[in-house]
């Protein structure tokens, strides 16, 4: 009986470390990620992309030319609004009463002036029949033309008063929609704050910001290829029509407007979109240089090196060591020599961790 125990112990032993062993045998072999580059010639490391806004054609900021409380503002963002549409209105105090001071000192201007051309008409009469003298005469020319500049005086203030009172109403300059709000009723504002902005015209542009090595790249009439994250897989082709000749303080770069030629509806303003440049295709010349990123670029006792990825389903693969020949040291990268080839695959990241032969997967 005891024999039979020892047995079956063993038995069970046996059992238990085949089951390890078959769970270490199935246990998933764990790949190290890599990030990799097509190698491509010169031509192909200009195509470069970047982040742009998308804007209205005609961003209108809205704004009072005075300073007062505003009573009225009846509007909402997303609101359309037609050119002429009052959009908001101070209550115009101040303005009003000196409008009315200009008009009660226009109506005194104009009565002192009738009154010395009268005075002048009486004293002419007399002097040419010589009953008075031609100090006389003199003075009361002087005295009308001093009412009479006074007057002409009184007129231009009483204007310029009557243009303070529509300094206090904004209109819509455009057709277009009320894109943003920034002020509220009852508020009390000053000259030239934004009070609303007006979205108007049919035109959508881009805004994106290119770096001081980019810039003089850039030309009027370009046509650059644009993409929306909001519209995944529509494409849509731009044309520069701005290039700012100073740099943005705000964001350190030089500020390109971007119209989009035959822009969808869908296209919102704020929306985030991709530009994307080619560079090549303004070149005159054509060169054939292999150019790769110096983060790929090894070198050990036996010279410079990359990682050439063999893979057959681009998503997993295995590293290889390989020596190269590399040139001069350019924007884009090192000119290749020799040793490679266009279309091949090399590793971009992590070089002191790979070893030759190492399996990897490919990010």
């Amino acid at each position: 009986m005891k024999f039979v125990k020892y047995i079956l112990s063993i038995a069970f032993a046996f059992l238990m470390f085949t089951a390890c062993k078959d769970k270490e045998i199935q246990k998933e072999e764990v790949l190290r990620p890599v990030q990799y580059q097509v190698v491509g010639n010169s031509n192909a490391q200009k195509i470069r992309t970047f982040s742009g806004v998308a804007k209205a054609g005609d961003e209108i900021e809205l704004s009072f030319r005075s300073t007062g409380i505003i009573t009225t503002l009846d509007i909402q963002v997303g609101q359309k609004v037609n050119k002429g549409d009052l959009i908001a209105k101070l209550d115009n105090v101040q303005a009003n009463l000196a409008y009315e001071q200009s008009v009660s000192a226009l109506n005194s201007a104009k009565s002192a002036m009738h009154t010395a051309k009268s005075s002048l008409d009486r004293i002419q009469s007399l002097y040419e029949k010589g009953s008075n003298s031609l100090s006389d005469y003199e003075a009361a020319k002087n005295a009308y033309q001093s009412a009479l500049d006074q007057y002409e005086s009184a007129k231009r203030n009483k204007s310029i008063q009557q243009s303070q009172i529509s300094y206090g109403y904004i209109k819509a300059p455009k057709t277009g929609i009320i894109a943003a709000k920034n002020s509220q009723l009852n508020e009390n504002v000053s000259a030239g704050q934004i009070i609303a902005v007006l979205n108007a015209g049919d035109q959508t542009n881009i805004k994106v910001g290119l770096p001081e090595n980019i810039i003089n790249k850039v030309q009027l009439g370009m046509q650059p290829e644009i993409s929306f994250s909001a519209l995944e897989g529509k494409k849509f082709k731009g044309n520069v029509i701005e290039v700012a000749p100073i740099v943005d303080e705000g964001s350190a770069t030089y500020p390109v407007k971007i119209d989009i030629v035959a822009a969808s509806k869908e296209i919102k303003p704020g929306m985030t979109a991709k530009v994307t440049f080619n560079f090549g295709e303004t070149q005159t010349t054509t060169t054939t240089a292999l150019v790769i990123p110096v983060k790929s670029v090894g070198e050990d006792g036996k010279g410079n090196f990359v990682f050439l990825i063999e893979s057959e389903d681009d998503s997993t693969g295995q590293v290889q060591k390989h020596y190269i020949n590399i040139g001069e040291l350019t924007t884009a990268g090192f000119v290749i020599k020799s040793g490679l080839s266009e279309g091949q695959k090399i590793a971009t990241a992590g070089l002191q961790t790979l070893l030759d032969g190492q399996k990897v997967k490919l990010q």
